[in-house]
């Protein structure tokens, strides 16, 4: 049986990263490139992501004809948005942070749990759904996950149940031998820097970005050397989260300040990086990361 053929009511979540589109494609292959009417591709936007991750987003929905559904969170519940009037500023973010009264954290990552995955569920259920598949871009390779996200199936606590075709087909997908090949062409196993021009790509098309450059532009689970190296690459991109320390300590009556990181703010590493731009280790393209945002966030309990 192909796993891509996933069964619906189901809801392909994509990231806006190389490896969820890989899985869109593969599945929309198994469908002859229709999907049928009750499987939906979904785009949840925090307003951090950056403006490539949109861009590619778009290019996916026209160059392979599918409907993707790019969604908000808002405090009224959700909203459906697009590429021309998605948030770019932080809006969702912000208002959620509002709505909390203190900032996420490695510990408690509420901004995946309720831009996101939350925010793909209420799609889901205003769609007349109380329990549907939910397809996610976890690769052979990731191993661990794939067993975490198992064990919440057995748990039986979400509304709905995960799939994870790349991990399940008879080719074992991986990162290496088979998302960048897809992307960048036989034989290339990771992001080339610079990255090739599109008419010269396999697919006509990228996202356009560094594996240690996400789609959230400067989350803070990212590692501390990446955020200074985008903040020195970036100018202005610090500005929203120091702006969201400061939001953040002003609705908390917080004299002593907020942040997403205890060790540090995000106004220390932009001076951080203004002494000593070239620090040991900016430059390094070697490092990498798993940049889609919510499959590095493990959900939290599911309430509703």
């Amino acid at each position: 049986m192909n796993p891509y053929r996933i069964e619906g009511p189901a809801l392909i979540s994509f990231s806006g990263g190389r490896t969820s589109a890989y899985m869109l494609f593969q599945i929309l292959l198994a469908f002859d490139g229709k999907l049928p009417p009750d499987i939906y591709v979904v785009f949840a936007n925090t307003g951090r992501e950056r403006e490539e991750t949109l861009r590619f987003v778009y290019e996916v929905q026209t160059r392979w004809n599918i409907r993707i559904h790019w969604v908000e969170w808002t405090p009224a519940g959700f909203v459906e948005v697009g590429y021309n009037s998605a948030s770019r500023n932080g809006e969702p973010f912000k208002a959620l942070i509002g709505e909390k009264q203190f900032l996420p954290n490695a510990v408690t990552r509420f901004c995946t749990q309720e831009l996101k995955i939350r925010t793909m569920r209420d799609f889901m259920r205003a769609a007349g759904y109380d329990h549907w598949v939910n397809a996610i871009g976890l690769r052979y390779d990731e191993g661990s996950r794939v067993l975490k996200a198992l064990a919440r199936n057995e748990a039986g606590k979400e509304r709905f149940t995960t799939v994870m075709p790349m991990a399940r087909a008879a080719t074992k997908v991986t990162k290496r031998g088979h998302i960048m090949p897809f992307w960048f062409g036989e034989g290339v196993d990771r992001v080339p820097n610079p990255i090739p021009l599109a008419p010269d790509l396999p697919q006509g098309f990228d996202l356009g970005l560094q594996d240690y450059e996400g789609n959230c532009d400067l989350c803070f689970l990212k590692a501390k050397g990446a955020r200074k190296r985008l903040i020195r690459d970036n100018p202005g991109m610090v500005d929203w989260w120091k702006d969201a320390e400061m939001f953040a300590a002003q609705v908390a009556n917080k004299p002593s300040g907020a942040r997403f990181v205890t060790e540090h703010s995000y106004a220390d590493l932009e001076r951080e990086v203004r002494e000593n731009p070239f620090m040991p280790g900016l430059l390094d393209d070697d490092l990498e990361y798993d940049v889609e945002c919510g499959l590095t966030c493990a959900p939290m309990e599911e309430a509703a």
